[in-house]
């Protein structure tokens, strides 16, 4: 039998890909991910909260309604909570760093052209191919 959840990520690359242009669209702004959260967290995006929460609300139903009608695709998350904590502030620590996330350089900056996107997601690609190869295969943590 042939592997057939590279579909799954088709799909949700394709999604991801039409909310980004249907939120550039509609607003007139780039969906970043980083950039709308950090707007509620530091207060600079009280103008549009309820936007930003409704942004927020989608992006985790939409996935978790998907589930309770499909099967949800096996992942191979690690079960130590210590690494997942420092994985998710190293990610936030370098959103900040990077002046945006994937969504916001990968997705948008990349099909709008951008240098600073192309060179950003140049950069976490690569780091992120570093890291595994240093965590998993010479250090044997991950």
């Amino acid at each position: 039998m042939i592997e057939q959840d590279w579909i799954l990520g088709l799909v949700g690359g394709l999604v991801i890909g039409c909310a980004a242009a249907l939120f550039l669209l509609v607003n007139g702004r780039i969906m970043g991910a980083s950039g709308i959260v950090g707007g509620l967290v530091d207060g600079s995006g009280r103008a549009t909260a309820g936007e930003r929460g409704f942004f927020l609300a989608g992006l985790v139903g939409a996935p978790a309604l998907v589930a309770t009608i499909w099967r949800a695709p096996e992942t191979h998350l690690i079960g130590d909570w210590g690494v997942l904590v420092a994985a998710g502030l190293l990610v936030g620590l370098g959103t900040r760093i990077a002046n945006g996330c994937t969504s916001g350089h990968g997705v948008c900056g990349i099909s709008r052209l951008s240098p600073r996107g192309i060179v950003a997601t140049a950069v976490y690609i690569g780091v992120g191919m570093a890291a595994v190869a240093l965590f998993r295969h010479a250090l044997g943590v991950i």
